[in-house]
């Protein structure tokens, strides 16, 4: 039970690593074409602004749904359930 219960830390640690790394790396690339557009086109600036902010709600829900279900192996594990 004790290598399940460490392997689900690892895995959730893991899980949690990479859906900071990717939106760290999303809202990166994000700025940076944002900054982009905005220097070629100023008068798109406050569309793109919008745009931007739409497409960093729902690049933020995606480490969202990695935190539940971390949370989900961390207090609900069903691989506990399976051992008893």
């Amino acid at each position: 039970m004790e290598t399940v219960v460490g392997l689900t830390i690892i895995a959730v640690a893991i899980m949690l690593s990479m859906a900071a790394l990717g939106t760290a790396i999303g809202f990166a690339l994000l700025g940076g074409k944002l900054l982009e557009a905005s220097a070629r086109q100023p008068e798109l600036a406050p569309a793109l602004q919008t745009k931007m902010f739409i497409i960093a709600g729902l690049l933020d829900a995606i480490s969202m749904i990695a935190v539940g279900i971390a949370l989900f192996f961390v207090f609900a594990n069903p691989f506990v359930a399976l051992l008893g």
